[in-house]
């Protein structure tokens, strides 16, 4: 993960933040070694407090790797919740439940191989926490089957805002002059779905610049 911050107020920010666990700590290690993108610690702690803020129960993952973010996601919850990992990639999502045994946190999650919008269908909702992390491209696709199961103050999380294969750059100039450059697939998906969330009178959302950048919206029904 290359974050958006310069490494100065990244060192204070690990400095100053809530440690990983033990487990959390081999998974970035794994990420550093494989040059896997996890949100980073940083993220995390900011994702497991706004699970804790809404008292959320039930939270759905659009993509979930080999599950990093997810065991912040699974720390917040009550022991009866659910965090619902996706993945397309067979291998990882064994890693992921491998971590989660490790982690003793396996009872709060389910796993889930193939494509997350096919998976999200099958679901019921609500849903209090979905984190949208799968293809740029598709993020205004997931704003509106999201909006039908979230439940009202719950909060819709988009990662990679700012970065990450595209730079900060190239989404602004997205803004400004329209998509281009050999991400911009990536940045029409996501200048796209930021332009919608900012218009739209069922979320209020904000941009914060960590990590990768992720877009936190609240669902105002």
């Amino acid at each position: 993960m290359e974050s958006v911050l310069p490494s100065a107020v990244r060192d204070v920010l690990a400095a100053a933040g809530p440690a990983a666990s033990p487990v959390q700590r081999e998974m970035e290690a794994q990420a550093e070694e494989t040059g896997f993108p996890v949100v980073g610690p940083e993220v995390g702690a900011v994702l497991r407090l706004l699970t804790r803020a809404v008292a959320a129960e039930r939270v759905f993952e659009f993509g979930s790797g080999f599950g990093y973010s997810a065991t912040w996601f699974a720390q917040a919850i009550p022991e009866d919740g659910l965090v619902v990992l996706t993945e397309v990639d067979e291998g990882e999502l064994e890693e992921a439940r491998d971590y989660f045994e490790a982690a003793d946190l396996a009872g709060r999650a389910a796993f889930e191989h193939g494509d997350a919008f096919e998976v999200f269908d099958r679901y019921d909702g609500p849903f209090d926490v979905v984190l949208l992390d799968s293809e740029k491209a598709r993020y205004p696709e997931a704003i509106d089957p999201i909006r039908a199961k979230l439940s009202t103050g719950g909060l819709l999380i988009a990662d990679n805002a700012l970065a990450g294969p595209h730079s900060p750059e190239e989404v602004a100039a997205g803004f400004e002059d329209g998509p281009a450059g050999p991400h911009a697939e990536q940045v029409a998906g996501v200048v796209e779905y930021l332009g919608r969330m900012r218009e739209d009178p069922g979320f209020e959302t904000v941009l914060l610049p960590l990590g990768e950048g992720i877009a936190v919206s609240r669902h105002t029904g």
